[in-house]
C-alpha cells in the first residue's frame, strides 16, 4: 500500500534485485600450429603469412573462462531461488488444525470513497449485506493521505461523521477506523520525515482531531519503513497514550518479517528498499498497539504453493512475535494485479487462507486474538469473497 492506497477510481466503486571464483583454464599454445595454406595473391612469404595472434576466433582460454563464469551465476542465483521454492512449498504440505478460522476479529481495508461523498446509504445498507455472517469486526476507511507536515485537514473527510453513524445502525458491533498514512523518507525525496519532533507531533494532533469525528480506532500505514526506525516507535508510544486514554483501539499495518535472519539488510544493500523488517523489530511494534496487520501479499512468489508456503511461514514468525493481547491479521489480496512482485495467479485468497491456517495450526492453534484483513473493498471480486467464506468463515 502506498499513501493513497492503491489506484482508486473516480465513481461509485472506487491501496511497491550474484559472483563466484572461476578455475583457470590451462594455458594454450602462443600462436596457430595448424599447416598454412598457400596464399592467392602470389608466391613466397607474402602468400604464407601466419596471422598475428589475437586475429580471427578468441582463444579458448578465453571461452572457457567465460562459461565457467556463466555456470558460476546460474549456479549461484538459481540454486538458492529453487532451494527457497522447494522449502515454501514443502511449508504449504499438509492439513491444518481442527479451529483454525475466524475468531471474529477480522478487518477490511475500504477505500476513500467512503468518506469523500460518494457512497450513499445504499452503499452501507449492501455492505452490511456483504459483511453479514463473516468475521469482521474493523473497517480500516482511507480518511487522508496525512501531508508531508504530518497533518490532515478536515476537508480530507468530510462524510466520516455520516459513514460512522450509518455503520452503527445499519452494522452493530463493526468498529470504524480511520486509515492514515503517507510515503516516508528517506526513501523519497518529498515525504513524512519521521525523524523530526515536528511531524510527529502534527500526527499526534492530526490523531486527536480525527478521532473527535467519532472513529472508534486509528489505522496507520506509513511506507516505506525501515526496519529498527526509532522514530517510528517513539510515535507509536505517543498515539498508544492517547488512544488508550479514550478507549479506542491503536492499529498498524506491518512490513513482511525476514524470511531469513538479516534478510533486510542485504535487500536493502541491493535495491536500496529493505522491504522487510527483522523479527525483533515487528515485536517491538507489535507490543505498541492494539492491533497489528501483516502486508502479507506483494510477496514476489511466482506460484500458489510458494505464495502459500510463504503466508504459513510470515503467519508462523509474527505469531511467535506478536504479544497476547495484541490482534494479529494477516492480510488477504483481494485484488488483482500482475507486475514485478505481485502475480494474480499466485497471490490468490485461497492460497493465503491455506498458508494462514497452516501456520496458525503450527504456531499457536489456539491463540484468540487472530484473525485475517482484507485488501482491498474496490478491488475484490465475488470469488475473493467466495473463498473468504468457505476456507476461513464457513470451515467446520
Amino acid at each position: 500500500m502506498s499513501r493513497t492506497e492503491r489506484t482508486e477510481p473516480m465513481g461509485p466503486t472506487e491501496p511497491e534485485s550474484a559472483e563466484s571464483d572461476e578455475p583457470m583454464a590451462p594455458a594454450e599454445p602462443t600462436g596457430p600450429t595448424v599447416p598454412i595454406e598457400p596464399g592467392e595473391s602470389g608466391s613466397g612469404e607474402e602468400g604464407n603469412t601466419r596471422p598475428e595472434p589475437g586475429e580471427g576466433k578468441p582463444p579458448r582460454r578465453w571461452k572457457r573462462r567465460l562459461t565457467w563464469a556463466v555456470l558460476a551465476v546460474v549456479l549461484v542465483v538459481l540454486v538458492p531461488l529453487l532451494t527457497a521454492g522447494t522449502v515454501l512449498r514443502v511449508n504449504f504440505t499438509g492439513d491444518p488444525a481442527d479451529g483454525t478460522y475466524t475468531r471474529g476479529r477480522d478487518a477490511i481495508w475500504l477505500g476513500h470513497a467512503w468518506v469523500d461523498g460518494r457512497k450513499k446509504d445504499a452503499d452501507v445498507t449492501a455492505l452490511a449485506r456483504q459483511l453479514d455472517g463473516t468475521g469482521i469486526r474493523d473497517l480500516y476507511v482511507h480518511s487522508g493521505p496525512l501531508e508531508h507536515d504530518g497533518s490532515l485537514p478536515k476537508s480530507a473527510y468530510p462524510r466520516a461523521r455520516w459513514l460512522i453513524e450509518s455503520v452503527h445502525r445499519e452494522i452493530p458491533g463493526v468498529r470504524v477506523q480511520a486509515w492514515l498514512g503517507d510515503i516516508l523518507a528517506p526513501e523519497h525525496p518529498e515525504a513524512l520525515h519521521l525523524e523530526r519532533a515536528e511531524s510527529r507531533a502534527a500526527i499526534l494532533r492530526s490523531t486527536r482531531e480525527i478521532l473527535d469525528t467519532g472513529y472508534d480506532g486509528v489505522h496507520f500505514d506509513l511506507e516505506p519503513l525501515h526496519s529498527g526506525d526509532g522514530d517510528y516507535l517513539t510515535l507509536l508510544d505517543a498515539l498508544h497514550e492517547e488512544t488508550g486514554s479514550r478507549g479506542v483501539p491503536l492499529s498498524v499495518a506491518a512490513h513482511q518479517i525476514d524470511p531469513l535472519p538479516g534478510f533486510h539488510s542485504f535487500w536493502g544493500a541491493v535495491t536500496g528498499h529493505p522491504k522487510w523488517w527483522s523479527q525483533e523489530f515487528f515485536g517491538q511494534v507489535a507490543r505498541r498497539v492494539d492491533q497489528i496487520a501483516v502486508m502479507s501479499y506483494d510477496t514476489m512468489q511466482p506460484l500458489e504453493g510458494t505464495y502459500g508456503g510463504y503466508v504459513a511461514q510470515q503467519t508462523a514468525l509474527a505469531l511467535e512475535a506478536t504479544p497476547l493481547g495484541t490482534d494479529l491479521l494477516m492480510g488477504l489480496p483481494f485484488f488483482k494485479e500482475n507486475r514485478f512482485g505481485h502475480w494474480a495467479h499466485a497471490e490468490t485468497v485461497p492460497a493465503a487462507v491455506r498458508g494462514v491456517r497452516l501456520g496458525l495450526s503450527r504456531a499457536d492453534a489456539d491463540r484468540p486474538d487472530f484473525g485475517v484483513a482484507l485488501y482491498v473493498d474496490f478491488a475484490a471480486t465475488e470469488e475473493d469473497w467466495a473463498a473468504y467464506r468457505k476456507d476461513w468463515v464457513d470451515t467446520p
